[in-house]
Parts: structure tokens; C-alpha cells; sequence
């Protein structure tokens, strides 16, 4: 009996630990199921902006691939370009049109605009939006410049661009003859004027006015009919990752610009004074730099032009020019920054160039911090003028203290009084860069000099 008693008692135990089990394993399976079913309530937002380039081509094919294999309801591409790429353009185009899942282009914020290819990206849509304020269009290639591309060339490149936009409007049953003159003939429209012409779905202020919208349309998807079902569906944006948008951040002419100028100060500054902050942060800004000017049509003459100017900057240091050198690499540096990158070779990029107040702003700061050196070795000159002057530069005297600016090895130059004089060691020792030294004696135009005794070891 008390066998059984224990065995009754246990199973009393074991009843309420598996009914717990089977509830919870019962949550998880419904908790599982609602993840299933809100996933297809999910609608994927990718805000879109800037000028159309490799890196928003890539960055739109991950969305979308994205939100195909998770099962999203659909995608909205929130666009406000400019134009870009050709090739680029190509790549989105063919990812939307090929896409598994609903993509809608909202044309957005209010104020925006999807030019030039932005027209082809909008046309391709399942379901194209514009927020008021808006407009579209003005999708003529146009040369490096600005101006019309002539002759067969022209022709060439217009006739491929309307092609294109044919087939992408005939695909998406929009406005043919307003799709071929937005190439032939650069026109454009408000975004009430697009939805009137049939160029566009309708308008939406706000996300949510998108997905009331789009819910219940009927898209091809995939080649198959899909019925669009967003009642109580939610939206997740989906970012640009942070390497590829400091990849266009680089690729923008403006910042590439400064960056490549505050690196080459920063080297400039390690050569006058070695203190590797200056040159590790340089080295840094040019290694930037040159990420981003591989994404432009860079111009290796304007290239040239601020080296030389950086060149001359230095020289302006060391060599007693009164401003000479200065102000030509303030003149160099100015037509390096405006002829930094040539004509785009691609008829739908827009123009690259370093913004005009830019380097109205960099080159003033060069000319004040040159002006500021010059000003401090004039006054240096005239502060140790009673140690004698012949022909306007210093004459150099025995007991007369100076820095190793060239290491002596066995023929090298030191730095006095704001100029740089050839010198050798009075002993024929080598001696490197910084140490101090003093002037001995001197043969013709070199100096003689000595290492100088260090504090310590005075009387």
C-alpha cells in the first residue's frame, strides 16, 4: 500500500509539469505562426536619395532581395534624385522589373524630385506615387557640360534612352507618348500633372496615405497577378549599411576635395614638424580621399595642380620668397580645385565639381595662414637683425644656434633665423633631423657647426 501510495503521489507530481509543457509548446507554436503571418503584413521601406550610383543600385537590389526572402507584402523605394549613372540606372530598373515581391515608388518629400533617371527607376514600378510638390521628368541625355549631345553620337544615346523608357512604360501600361517626351524633349511634370497625364498611380503625403493606396491593387508580379493585401500591415525601413553609405559619403567631389586638402596639410605639417599625429591623420585623409575620387571622373591635371600647390606651400616654409611662392600655390591650388574632375562620360550623370564656396572658402584660409608665416619671418629677420645682415639675409656668426633641417650626413642644412643654410659637421659626425646645433665657423656659403651642449652640461 505505501508503494502505491508514492507511485500515485509522483504521478500527481508529473501531471501539472506536462500540462505546463504542452501549454507553452502550445505558445510557441502559436507565437511561430503570428511571426509567419505578421512577416507577410511587413512592408519594407527603402528611403532613396542623392544622386543615382553603383552604390544605390547595390543598395536597392539587397533591399529587395531582403524583403523577397523574408516575405514582405511589398517594398517602397522613397525616392528624391536628381539623376545618376546610366549603368546604375540599368541595374535598378532591372531589379524592380525582375523583383518577386510588390515594389512601389513614392516619389518623396514634398519639394523632391525624380529626374532624369529617376523617371526610368519611377516607371518601373508596380504602383509609381508622387507626394504634392513633387515633379518628374526631364530625362534628356545631355553631355558632361550640360549642353545637348550632337551629331550621331547624340542620336545614339537619345534613341537608346527612348527605347528604353518605351519598353519600361509599355511593361508598367503608362503614358507612352509623355514617357518619350520626357527624353526627346526634357519635359517635366508636377506631380498633380503626372497623375492626370497617366505618368504616375496618384499621390500620397505619407506612408501610410502610400499603403492605403496600394491596398487591394492588382500588379504583375513575376509574371503572375498579384492582389496587393496591406490591411493592418506594418513598415520596417531598411537603412542604407553604414560601409556602403561612407562609400557615397566619399564618392560626393566636395568631400573627397577636402579631404585630399586636409591631408596633404596634415603631411605638409609632419615634414615642417615631426610629431606623427599630423602625418598619420594626413595619410588617413588622403587614403579617403582617393576611395572617393575612384568613383569620380577625376581630373589627374587638377590632381597635379594642388600637389604643386601643396609643393609650393612647403617651399614657402623653408625659402625666403616673400610671398612669391605662397601666392602661386594659392593660384595653383584654386584651378586645381576647379579642374579637379573632368565631364562625366556617362550622358545621364549630372556634373561633378567641388562646390564654388568651397574653395572660395579653403583657398582664402591658405592665403591667411601663408600670410600669418610670412608675417612671423619677417618679424623674426627683423628681431635678429643685431646679429648683422649681408645682402638682406642673416650673416652667421660663431656661437650662433640652429636646428638640423636636413640630416648632416656628411652635407645637409640647418634652419636659422627663418632661413635654410647648407652646413657640415665640424667633426665630419652625421647628424639627424632636430638637433640642435651651433654655428662654429663657415666655409664660403656653408656653415660650420657642432652639436649644441645640452643645458645640463653648461659650467
Amino acid at each position: 500500500m505505501t508503494a502505491e501510495v508514492i507511485v500515485r503521489h509522483r504521478s500527481r507530481q508529473v501531471r501539472p509539469i506536462r500540462l505546463l509543457a504542452a501549454v507553452l509548446l502550445l505558445l510557441g507554436l502559436i507565437g511561430l505562426a503570428g511571426t509567419s503571418w505578421a512577416a507577410g503584413k511587413v512592408v519594407y521601406v527603402l528611403p532613396t536619395t542623392g544622386i543615382v550610383d553603383e552604390g544605390m543600385a547595390k543598395y536597392l537590389a539587397d533591399g529587395i532581395a531582403r524583403a523577397e526572402q523574408d516575405g514582405a507584402a511589398a517594398v517602397v523605394i522613397k525616392l528624391n534624385t536628381p539623376g545618376g549613372a546610366l549603368f546604375a540606372t540599368n541595374d535598378i530598373v532591372g531589379s524592380i522589373l525582375e523583383a518577386k515581391v510588390p515594389v512601389i515608388v513614392w516619389v518623396a518629400p514634398a519639394g523632391g524630385f525624380a529626374a532624369s533617371a529617376g523617371t526610368f527607376i519611377t516607371l518601373s514600378a508596380n504602383i509609381a506615387l508622387m507626394a504634392p510638390g513633387t515633379s518628374i521628368g526631364a530625362a534628356s541625355p545631355v553631355s558632361g557640360e550640360g549642353g545637348d549631345i550632337t551629331g550621331t553620337e547624340g542620336d545614339k544615346v537619345r534613341n537608346d534612352a527612348i527605347a528604353k523608357i518605351t519598353a519600361i512604360a509599355t511593361e508598367r501600361h503608362r503614358n507612352i507618348n509623355w514617357a518619350v517626351q520626357a527624353v526627346s524633349a526634357a519635359r517635366s511634370s508636377s506631380a498633380t500633372e503626372a497623375v492626370g497625364l497617366g505618368v504616375v498611380d496618384g499621390m500620397a503625403s505619407t506612408i501610410d496615405d502610400v499603403l492605403a493606396f496600394a491596398n487591394g491593387r492588382q500588379v504583375k508580379v513575376a509574371g503572375s497577378s498579384v492582389t496587393l493585401d496591406l490591411t493592418g500591415a506594418s513598415t520596417t525601413q531598411i537603412d542604407m549599411s553604414p560601409f556602403l553609405a561612407l562609400i557615397r559619403l566619399l564618392s560626393d567631389p566636395t568631400i573627397a576635395f577636402l579631404l585630399f586638402s586636409a591631408g596633404s596639410a596634415g603631411l605638409l605639417a609632419e615634414l615642417w614638424s615631426p610629431n606623427f599625429v599630423t602625418g598619420i591623420l594626413g595619410a588617413l585623409c588622403i587614403i579617403l580621399a582617393f576611395i572617393g575620387l575612384g568613383a569620380l571622373p577625376l581630373n589627374f591635371g587638377g590632381v597635379l595642380l594642388i600637389i604643386l600647390a601643396i609643393v609650393l606651400f612647403g617651399l614657402e616654409l623653408t625659402v625666403t620668397s616673400h610671398g612669391l611662392l605662397g601666392f602661386g600655390g594659392l593660384v595653383c591650388f584654386a584651378l586645381g580645385a576647379s579642374a579637379l574632375f573632368t565631364a562625366p562620360v556617362d550622358p545621364f550623370e549630372p556634373l561633378v565639381r567641388v562646390a564654388t564656396p568651397v574653395i572660395v572658402t579653403t583657398t582664402l584660409t591658405a592665403a591667411v595662414f601663408l600670410a600669418l608665416v610670412v608675417w612671423a619671418a619677417i618679424r623674426s629677420r627683423d628681431m635678429l637683425a643685431p646679429m648683422g645682415t649681408v645682402g638682406g639675409a642673416v650673416a652667421l656668426s660663431p656661437g650662433t644656434e640652429a636646428i638640423v633641417r636636413r640630416p648632416i650626413e656628411p652635407v645637409g642644412s640647418i634652419h636659422v633665423a627663418g632661413e635654410e643654410w647648407s652646413a657640415r659637421s665640424a667633426d665630419g659626425r652625421p647628424l639627424e633631423r632636430g638637433v640642435p646645433v651651433r654655428v662654429v665657423g663657415t666655409d664660403g656659403l656653408i656653415a660650420i657647426v657642432e652639436p649644441a651642449p645640452s643645458p645640463s652640461s653648461g659650467s
